[in-house]
């Protein structure tokens, strides 16, 4: 049996109902902010219970317009953590701002306490990250920002449909942020990326700085850049939000598979901690395992297409190097790193197919 990672080759067999909207499209020649992209903004925000989403070219731009929205610039801090896609960092990065870490708790998500231990005098901003589809202690992180006078810009892009409290990403922090790259829970015909938030003052800012700074065709307010979500990646979509809801649950349901299957393992095999007012969504399922990259190698052997999302910590990269970091300063990550499988997780999989993956699992270890 196969049991594979990525699904692209089935997400589309109403292929012809995309091409139809394309078609309608071309003839209008409405490909730059068209009304399509209204559309889905403002439906994408309800998704998410707020009032005011951007598109945007991808997901790390969504990121840095976020930050330069609540005023980061250059010189100032803003914290995450390394346990993360090299992107989070990244965009703090190319603003000119300066990445500070922070370790992870037993959800794989920021500690709120590892957080506050990091705050300086230059903190301008703190960027959860939700990482894997579980939402971060936002309550706690909120509290500590507002003790600070800080901002907060969250990482959402593993985060669609996922809640803390009850509460969607966008509701606590300044802004969320999403992708649209084609591993991501919506995922359209190329890159794309939006910012929600609750905020108008934000949103206008983010709007301002997507195009250029233009406050209309001929006068600008602010220098910004080309960041708009192409019409046609809007359409696109916008027809897998219609779904939405129903892949997530799906997930949901094949993820709680997994963690039925795995409670006896410890320690050979150990399920993140999940938050009992968190809602994950499941944009990738993780495990905790010993033997790690022996595993992957057998499952693969045996057709379950088994990841590692991320085997080294940003802290600990060449890029990061400037920051002065060393091993030992983030034990969670750097453990977490050593330990994590990735077992595939999406709507697209029957339950045949995830109780095969299990039996592998549990084959290897006797």
């Amino acid at each position: 049996m196969i049991v594979p990672f990525a699904y692209l080759d089935q997400q589309y067999p109403d292929v012809e109902a995309y091409i139809d909207d394309i078609r309608a499209l071309v003839k209008t020649g409405d490909f730059t902010l068209g009304k399509a992209v209204g559309r889905f903004e403002a439906d994408f925000a309800a998704f998410c219970n707020l009032t005011e989403g951007i598109g945007l070219a991808s997901g790390t731009d969504a990121l840095m317009l976020s930050l330069r929205a609540v005023g980061v610039g250059p010189g100032d801090e803003v914290i995450t953590t390394p346990q993360t896609f090299i992107a989070t960092v990244g965009a703090i990065a190319t603003i000119g701002a300066r990445p500070v870490f922070c370790d992870i708790n037993d959800e794989l998500v920021m500690d709120p306490g590892s957080l506050e231990r990091a705050i300086t005098p230059r903190t301008k901003a703190i960027m959860p990250v939700h990482w894997t589809g579980t939402m971060a202690d936002m309550p706690a992180i909120s509290q500590i920002a507002d003790r600070h006078g800080l901002r907060i810009v969250e990482d959402a892009c593993h985060a669609l449909g996922a809640t803390a409290d009850g509460e969607a990403p966008g509701t606590y922090g300044d802004a969320a942020c999403f992708s649209f790259h084609p591993i991501k829970h919506i995922n359209v015909w190329g890159d794309g990326g939006i910012v929600v938030t609750r905020k108008r003052e934000v949103a206008d800012q983010i709007r301002l700085l997507r195009n250029h700074g233009l406050k209309n065709r001929d006068e600008a307010i602010i220098f910004g850049l080309n960041s708009r979500l192409q019409t046609l990646q809007a359409l696109i979509a916008q027809r897998q939000l219609a779904t939405i809801s129903g892949a997530i649950d799906r997930r949901i349901e094949l993820a709680a598979l997994y963690d039925a299957a795995f409670a006896d393992m410890a320690p050979a095999v150990r399920i993140p901690k999940r938050g009992i007012a968190i809602r994950h969504s499941y944009a990738i399922y993780v495990a905790l395992v010993e033997r790690r990259d022996e595993l992957v190698a057998f499952l693969q052997s045996k057709g379950v297409d088994a990841k590692v999302h991320y085997p080294l910590p940003i802290h600990l990269m060449e890029a990061a190097r400037y920051l002065g970091y060393k091993e030992g300063d983030f034990p969670n990550c750097e453990a977490y790193g050593r330990e994590t499988v990735t077992l595939p997780v999406h709507q697209f999989l029957s339950d045949e197919q995830v109780t095969y993956a299990i039996e592998q699992v549990r084959a290897f270890f006797g």
